[in-house]
């Protein structure tokens, strides 16, 4: 007699709730809209937040590459997630009448979560916590706390260009971030205090470390470095400003002055990809030194 292989049924493929989903976006955005306009009017207006526009598509991206586990996910809704629904909206009232940005921006995100919380539980929550934290990157930081850091990083940038141009033979005097030469004086204004790089690397950071880098230290080492090498790259641009006034002082300024700071970008881009393939070079060749030992 042979014996006939009972095949079990196969499991039903979840499906995306594509009415849920509208609903509670549709909702989000309503209650948010002047709220997401001043948002996207910050994106366009303010350099330093040009990056903003990619992050909601690039945490979208992550979001979708996930769904399948999302999916999988069984809903166990916390009302936790109500509670933080409504601060979010008293959030969103406070920054509206304080007129102030912070608040009203990161409310839509505070929001968000709450929902996420509310309708499916803490363990999606848990796995959408990286797109999540990438989307504090499209708000525009506090002013008190954006002119604490652009003053120093204004005059780390100052002293620099203005060492490594003695260094090299440029006369040159500094008066806190005003330098002086012998055909230009150069003024470290906040647009070249690096902050702009700053930010748009520590984004690019964590997001080149989630594709390309398993190990979760390596990540972290990764956006520490981006400080010190976005820092790096501002004292240089700056220091390559001063030399190019000294042939042509109307180089300081205009097309040349804001394509030599996309160029400086690109070049820390590629020191932060070179640091981390330094890293796993060398964890390898300890780790092979270790399995010969």
């Amino acid at each position: 007699m042979n014996d006939t292989a009972v095949m079990a049924p196969a499991s039903p493929k979840p499906h995306i709730p594509w009415i849920t989903l509208s609903w509670f976006g549709l909702l989000i955005l309503v209650c948010n809209a002047p709220a997401l306009y001043s948002l996207g009017s910050v994106w366009i207006d303010d350099a330093d937040m040009g990056h903003g526009f990619f992050v909601p598509v690039i945490a979208g991206f992550i979001i979708w590459q996930r769904r399948e586990e999302l999916l999988a996910i069984v809903p166990k809704p916390n009302l936790w997630g109500l509670l933080i629904v409504v601060i979010g909206g008293g959030q969103l009232v406070a920054g509206t009448l304080g007129v102030e940005l912070f608040l009203t921006h990161t409310a839509i995100l505070i929001t968000l979560i709450g929902v996420i919380l509310l309708l499916r539980g803490t363990e999606t929550l848990r796995m959408l916590a990286f797109p999540l934290f990438l989307l504090f990157f499209m708000v525009q930081i506090p002013n008190i706390v954006y002119n604490r850091i652009t003053l120093p990083l204004q005059f780390i940038a100052s002293k620099m260009a203005a060492n490594t141009l003695d260094l090299i033979g440029v006369p040159v005097s500094r008066d806190g971030n005003v330098l002086e030469l012998p055909h230009q004086t150069l003024s470290v204004v906040e647009a070249c205090s690096g902050i702009r790089s700053l930010l748009s690397l520590s984004f690019l950071s964590l997001v080149y470390g989630y594709f390309f880098e398993k190990r979760v230290w390596v990540r972290v080492v990764l956006f520490a470095a981006t400080i010190p090498i976005a820092i790096v790259a501002n004292g240089g641009r700056v220091t390559f400003t001063g030399i190019m006034t000294q042939i042509k002082p109307e180089l300081a300024e205009g097309f040349f002055h804001e394509s030599t700071g996309w160029v400086i970008f690109i070049v820390a881009l590629a020191i932060l990809v070179m640091f981390h393939q330094l890293i796993v070079r060398t964890v390898d060749f300890i780790a092979a030194k270790r399995a010969h030992a």
